[in-house]
């Protein structure tokens, strides 16, 4: 049987963006063949179900890159938040100290134990907690009576938070501190690696994250006793009995040996992944050196792994907005994000109490992520810059 020939009219190209171009994603998974290894490795072993070999090798490599005692793999950086808060104690009455330029797991892991979350601005300059109003918050909390559960800072786009005055603050108080590093793994601050500060910290390896495991987090801790109830919770509490025996009720969330394998290999390109980040920033960096009324958020921290790079606009000085960078990029495929909606703008927290300054909505406003990821090729890094410095120059 024959077909007739297809006769197509002739596609004619109109002038401006490429309309077959591939779409550039903020921060696409960075994988290739030590990972397909990895992982291939790890299932013709037979070790399929959430158990293994390659698993415990996982907690103890990223425990020692951090530089902590002891490491339990979860199913995400949230069930992470959560075990550590129930470990601590958090239940209904209590409240947990949380900033509100977050993403919303920071917030759900708190609600999840019963207590309720308070929401703390940021420092503008670095768009982390603000160690003035956590200190304000603190005494006010104290004169009223209430339990605070924990202090839960967040090392924004892998900034780390200013620990230097958080952790006295809340050693004064007697408050723990449970460091949100879902974003950080991999940065420092004052010479020690995000992950190691507070009672207990958690990295995510979420598929945009600066490693990924496909989905998954982990909890790091040099409290043995804590990490031994959060594992033992991350196993549906099965007490150490041949049958199935349980006195309290547990959660299904450990990390599957398969991606702990996918987690090893990503490991092992960290230092890789984050430089080739840094040097991303630092041409963004130039690109906006020149432009009056644009920043670079926490610019000046050098112990950032860059994981996202984000601009905040002046437009009273600039002359223009963030979203209307993002709009031309857009047209172009390129994809860009605000900052962090604040938790106290959302319509499932508005009831919720908050300690403002007006910060973290100004950053909402006039801040934008660019295309960070270390999968980027020098093509598509190329397409990004070449759009912005045509956006830059029609202004």
């Amino acid at each position: 049987m024959t077909f007739p020939d297809r006769v197509s009219a002739p596609v004619v190209r109109q002038p401006g963006p490429d309309p077959v171009a591939e779409r550039i994603l903020l921060s696409p998974p960075d994988v290739g063949a030590l990972e397909e290894s990895y992982v291939l490795n790890a299932l013709r072993s037979g070790w399929v179900a959430p158990a293994g070999p390659d698993l415990d090798a996982f907690e103890r490599e990223v425990a020692h890159r951090v530089g902590c005692a002891h490491a339990v793999a979860l199913a995400s950086g949230t069930a992470g938040l959560h075990l550590a808060l129930v470990a601590l104690g958090a239940g209904p009455g209590d409240v947990v100290v949380v900033p509100t330029l977050t993403f919303a797991a920071t917030a759900n892991a708190v609600v999840y134990t019963g207590a309720e979350p308070i929401f703390v601005d940021c420092e503008p300059a670095t768009g982390n907690l603000d160690p003035d109003l956590l200190h304000d918050l603190l005494r006010d909390l104290q004169l009223r009576g209430r339990r605070v559960a924990a202090v839960l800072p967040v090392d924004i786009f892998g900034s780390c938070a200013d620990y230097g005055r958080i952790l006295p603050l809340c050693a004064e108080a007697g408050v723990p501190v449970v460091e949100d590093a879902a974003e950080a793994l991999g940065a420092v601050h004052a010479g020690r690696a995000a992950g190691s500060f507070g009672r207990a910290a958690v990295v995510s390896f979420n598929g945009n994250k600066i490693i990924t495991t496909s989905g998954g987090g982990m909890l790091l801790s040099d409290d043995a006793a804590l990490a031994a109830r959060c594992r033992y919770l991350s196993t549906q509490a099965r007490q150490p009995v041949a049958h199935y025996e349980h006195t309290e009720v547990g959660y299904n969330y450990r990390l599957s040996n398969l991606l702990a394998a996918l987690g090893r290999a990503q490991l092992r390109r960290l230092d890789e992944m984050i430089a080739r980040r840094r040097r991303l920033r630092e041409r963004y960096a130039k690109l906006f050196a020149a432009v009056p009324g644009v920043r670079l958020l926490a610019d000046e921290d050098e112990g950032s792994n860059c994981w996202l790079t984000a601009i905040v606009v002046d437009p009273a000085v600039a002359g223009w907005r963030a979203r209307d960078l993002a709009d031309h990029l857009d047209e172009r495929r390129i994809e860009t994000r605000p900052v962090w909606k604040p938790m106290h703008l959302q319509p499932v927290f508005a009831s919720a109490r908050s300690l403002l300054t007006g910060a973290s909505e100004r950053l909402f406003a006039d801040g934008l992520v660019l295309p960070s990821g270390s999968a980027l090729s020098e093509r598509e890094i190329v397409r990004v810059l070449t759009a912005t410095r045509q956006f830059l120059d029609g202004r």
